[in-house]
């Protein structure tokens, strides 16, 4: 996926921001690339890795650098405005390129919405934790179980196994932020929410039908 150096005004929204509040690309990119060619807009003269990809990881960047803002037209302005730079090699005008952004716009905002949850249900229960390391904190442990629960959400049809837990593990430098924790620590967490999905959030959030 090639994309431009940055996005002016959107990323210096993000000043002061922690990395651990950012959505894992790496999961991201995974899910929009099986995904795309089944969205309305998708234009098959397009591909993934060039067009769309820059489009989605646009999308997902400016949610996170704008905190709490909702899409509208003075935010829409604002990202036209930026996806020159942003677009990297992407064919894309902004006429073509705006569903996709505004697709993992709100993705990812369903996606901050779920971790306002499931952090509450896990910081509750933090102090019990059996995996606590001594001196740690929560903010060690938050994108563990956030990476967890975004696992849990993308492999629904998966079980925890030592081949997911090395898949996740390959992850976690891209999502942990300040987090001063190795994978090897991290991964209690990152179990313990992918098992906890049905606790943490109302509904039947793994879509298993129970």
């Amino acid at each position: 996926m090639l994309i431009g150096g940055g996005i002016g005004a959107i990323a210096g929204a993000s000043a002061g921001k922690g990395v651990a509040e950012k959505i894992d690309p790496t999961g991201e990119a995974g899910y929009w690339r099986d995904e795309y060619t089944r969205r309305p807009y998708y234009d098959p003269k397009y591909d993934y890795d060039r067009d769309y990809g820059p489009a989605y990881a646009y999308g997902a960047t400016a949610r996170s650098n704008l905190g709490d803002r909702s899409w509208d037209p003075s935010t829409e302005v604002e990202l036209e405005r930026e996806w020159a730079k942003a677009r990297g090699d992407s064919r894309l005008e902004w006429s073509d390129a705006r569903a996709a952004v505004q697709d993992s716009w709100g993705r990812a905002d369903r996606t901050y919405s779920t971790y306002e949850a499931t952090d509450r249900y896990h910081e509750s229960r933090f102090d019990q934790a059996p995996y606590r390391d001594e001196g740690a904190q929560y903010g060690d442990y938050r994108p563990a179980y956030r990476l967890g629960t975004q696992a849990r959400h993308q492999y629904a049809d998966r079980e925890w196994d030592d081949r997911l837990e090395s898949e996740l593990g390959e992850r976690w430098n891209n999502v942990k932020g300040e987090s001063r924790l190795g994978w090897d620590k991290a991964k209690s967490a990152a179990k313990d929410a992918w098992h906890s999905v049905e606790r943490a959030l109302p509904g039947d959030a793994d879509k298993d039908g129970r």
